[in-house]
């Protein structure tokens, strides 16, 4: 698979929805991830991410306009021990409750679909980070309906041992913008993170803003999670 920049990523989807980064800095001694939110509906757009001990949640900006709060408020980050766990949705607590009774990733994830919002059928993406004694691994998760029909759900799992720096990889939730809107095929995106969290937040922002309203979050917002010093 050809590396990619993360703003040609970006630049060749007109909606990618929701979307999660993981990788490794370029100087190799932390591991990043960044996350990002898009609403255009008034529900969607009506939420900010606020810090939660370790970890990040969404909450209504105007408690009074909010409609659903069912697939907009939810923790998107969650730190449990050695492992940092970042989704789309509420399936955060899942595999949070699931890796605390020693379930993996994977398993944990079993219980869980698709966002029921057909007719997109919203994929749900999941992100886990390891780090144990200055080694650092990741995997991403993918449950989306096959191919538009919400009676099956297809599985994907991707994991990935000893990144190299610089390199990380980046999922989102809709392949464009459609009606229905198409979910993410195919393998995560590999990237080059040449940009700092920082700089590739200031992309997302420009790309999509003011088009739609974009929330990110970065772990530049968390403890930093150092692989090596």
């Amino acid at each position: 698979m050809e590396m990619q920049l993360l703003e040609n990523e970006l630049s060749g989807c007109a909606y990618p929805g929701r979307g999660i980064v993981i990788g490794k800095t370029p100087d190799g001694k932390s591991a990043v991830t960044a996350y990002f939110i898009m609403g255009r509906s008034s529900n969607s757009r009506n939420r900010v991410f606020v810090e939660d001990g370790e970890g990040i949640r969404t909450q209504a900006f105007d408690p009074s306009k909010l409609e659903d709060p069912s697939l907009i408020i939810y923790a998107p980050v969650r730190v449990l021990g050695n492992k940092t766990i970042v989704t789309n949705g509420d399936q955060t607590d899942t595999i949070y409750d699931g890796m605390d009774k020693q379930l993996t990733f994977e398993q944990s994830l079993r219980s869980r679909e698709f966002e029921p919002d057909g007719p997109n059928y919203t994929p749900r993406i999941s992100g886990i980070m390891h780090i144990e004694g200055g080694r650092y691994n990741y995997a991403m998760s993918i449950l989306k309906s096959n191919n538009g029909n919400p009676e099956a759900c297809n599985r994907y799992t991707f994991a990935y041992s000893n990144p190299v720096a610089g390199e990380g990889h980046f999922i989102h939730t809709y392949m464009h913008d459609g009606n229905p809107l198409p979910s993410f095929s195919g393998e995560p995106q590999f990237i080059i993170l040449s940009l700092s969290i920082t700089d590739a937040r200031k992309s997302v922002l420009v790309r999509y803003s003011p088009s739609c309203t974009v929330s990110v979050i970065s772990n530049s917002s968390l403890r930093e999670r150092l692989v090596s010093t």
